[in-house]
């Protein structure tokens, strides 16, 4: 496997961006590290721009809240597809694709403290890059869900893949320090977490470059 540095993924985007806003999708399965990547690669990238012209939109602000998520009897299967607001992450891309550079546009976050989405968690504005990552940016319609429209809004999409024992490992972390028993965490990873990653495998031929995350390195997979 070749190894990628911040330095080379950087210029890879950059080689690819033009004037226009850029949306670079981060996809993958939940516990491969693609908040920690996409973060990086922010950071990477404005430095090679000498000024903040790079930010992160994820996902997870698009969760629906608990609340609903009870009420609809999902709320043991959150982080699957359909425990996402899928309408409302396509309409605010489209609203980051569409938006002039300069003109705000507010993009919801997630804080694992309450377990909640945060609205207006992050703010686009002069932003020229955007790395937008999330489990979900390649799959198809299904169930009255138009997640086809995500790839579609994309500029490209990058597939990060991580060993299933280190997904293991990092969901069962998550899920406990979430307040779950060890116990509630390991049938959470196994009967919901590995089934989602199982299917988010199923959507990497569609990315345009596949990269394998091994001791804080990323190699091209």
């Amino acid at each position: 496997m070749t190894a990628m540095s911040w330095g080379h993924l950087a210029e890879r985007v950059l080689a690819d961006a033009g004037p226009a806003r850029y949306l670079l999708g981060v996809a993958g399965p939940p516990g491969a590290g693609k908040s920690t990547f996409a973060t990086g690669l922010r950071d990477a990238l404005n430095l090679r721009l000498g000024q903040p012209m790079a930010e992160v939109a994820p996902m997870d602000g698009f969760h629906l809240r608990n609340a609903e998520l009870r009420a609809a009897g999902t709320l043991a299967r959150k982080g699957e597809p359909d425990t996402f607001d899928a309408a409302g992450f396509v309409e605010n891309l489209r609203r980051l694709r569409d938006t002039p550079l300069g003109a705000p546009v507010p993009w919801p976050s997630f804080d694992r403290a309450i377990d909640e989405p945060s609205p207006g968690g992050v703010v686009f504005a002069d932003h020229r890059i955007v790395v937008v990552e999330g489990n979900y940016l390649l799959f198809e319609d299904e169930d009255g869900q138009e997640w086809s429209a995500v790839r579609k809004l994309l500029d490209a999409c990058w597939y990060l893949d991580a060993d299933r024992r280190l997904l293991e490992k990092r969901l069962l972390r998550r899920h406990v320090r979430g307040g779950r028993t060890v116990g509630a965490a390991r049938v959470k990873v196994h009967e919901s977490d590995f089934r989602n990653a199982d299917r988010i495998a199923a959507t990497r031929d569609r990315a345009d470059l596949v990269l394998r995350g091994h001791q804080g390195r990323y190699y091209l997979n």
